[in-house]
């Protein structure tokens, strides 16, 4: 199985790919992963992009893609991959879809605005240990202390409600239209065309896994 996970921040794609990766027994890529390998490898690729990034610059969307072919060529994506926060653009969807990149499918997993705002700027964390809560669904026993320790919770500067907007309007404009362009590529029925499935994020871990395995099954 080759795939694509897309959402908004906040959806729940992490945990899901996680479970999907484990599940199917395939490499979860992620391009910031990747790009971080190929630079402490000193590969050609990974001089190139460091040259970039050392003037300030973002990596070209064909040195990611260059990258991704490397990296699909590994013995352990023989069996399938998963494609973590990629592509973000139509321009890199292009360029995929250029470079021959095999997908068999496109999983949407869709949440409303309302609900990331509520489920993201609700949680508060403990520092030192990582343990996670929410100030409804996973309240600690005394409001804004941790558990076992009585130390303080904060709230991440990312989970901020204002921040949590931002990148959601970050994300309608950027990312979002991918859900069109592979929604209508699957359309098509083209060869090389991917199925595209949606399913709401919206319910427990368990309730959204089932969904997941689901479309992946379909």
């Amino acid at each position: 199985m080759r795939l694509i996970l897309l959402g908004p921040p906040g959806a729940g794609k992490g945990t899901q790919a996680s479970f999907l990766t484990s599940r199917l027994a395939i490499p979860q890529i992620s391009t910031g992963d990747m790009l971080r390998a190929a630079v402490k490898a000193g590969t050609p690729l990974g001089l190139a992009a460091k040259q970039v990034m050392d003037a300030g610059h973002l990596v070209s969307d064909q040195i990611i893609i260059d990258l991704v072919r490397e990296r699909l060529a590994r013995p352990d994506c023989a069996g399938g991959y998963l494609f973590d926060g990629f592509p973000r653009t139509i321009a890199q969807a292009d360029a995929m879809k250029a470079a021959q990149v095999a997908l068999d499918l496109v999983l949407e997993i869709s949440v409303p605005d309302a609900d990331i705002v509520e489920r993201m700027s609700g949680r508060r964390v403990h520092p030192a240990s990582g343990r996670t809560y929410h100030v409804h669904n996973h309240p600690p026993r005394v409001a804004g202390l941790d558990d076992a320790t009585g130390e303080p919770l904060v709230q991440r500067d990312d989970d901020r409600e204002e921040i949590v907007r931002k990148r959601l309007q970050v994300y309608h404009a950027q990312t979002r239209p991918l859900v069109d362009y592979y929604s209508a590529w699957a359309a098509t029925g083209a060869a090389g065309a991917p199925r595209y499935r949606a399913i709401s994020g919206v319910g427990t871990v368990d309730q959204i896994q089932a969904r997941v395995l689901e479309a992946v099954a379909a």
